[in-house]
């Protein structure tokens, strides 16, 4: 693995999804650094690849309520402990539980193993409510995948929230999970 700057030279081989994420960036002006790297399913996977981006991945649990008229994008530090009962209360929300897979890739078009930020790009609809724990807004760069599993990106939080969140019609709520 190695950084590097912006979007690959070549996209001709990644799928249509992650080169979208790029092209959207680069629209917007936002610079961003990235690793290619295997599969990272799970926040260990990441370890890695945080070293090498020099950030913490963020986890990102895609949720929603029981009757999935609700769901919800989550980003939370890797080491603080997802507690379902406590973010329910925190959201106002009963019931809290993962989002399936089928509703993931219809919102956000990502499967499981690559929910991100990013994915608010192709929920056109703003159907998914970004809930961020204000730890993440603290750091200076937020890590995140390209709407794939096999790339990561250093971004500025900065960026993020006055940049590609307006550009996507979301705007965020804060929470604070213990």
């Amino acid at each position: 693995m190695e950084l590097l700057t912006g979007r690959p030279g070549d996209c001709s081989s990644r799928l249509p999804r992650e080169v979208r994420a790029y092209d959207l960036l680069d629209s917007l002006g936002i610079s961003y650094m990235r690793t290619d790297h295997e599969a990272a399913y799970d926040m260990e996977a990441c370890k890695d690849v945080d070293s090498i981006l020099g950030v913490v991945i963020c986890k990102n649990l895609f949720l929603c309520n029981k009757n999935r008229s609700q769901f919800y994008l989550l980003m939370m530090p890797g080491d603080k402990k997802f507690v379902t009962k406590d973010v329910s209360k925190l959201l106002g929300s009963s019931r809290l539980s993962f989002a399936p897979a089928s509703d993931m890739l219809r919102l956000l078009d990502i499967e499981p193993g690559a929910v991100s930020i990013m994915g608010l790009m192709n929920d056109k609809s703003c159907e998914v409510q970004l809930v961020i724990d204000s730890n993440v807004l603290a750091d200076e760069y937020i890590g995140c995948h390209p709407c794939v599993c096999t790339s990561s990106l250093k971004i500025r939080t900065s960026d993020i929230v006055d940049v590609f969140l307006p550009a996507t019609g979301h705007s965020y709520r804060t929470i604070h999970i213990e």
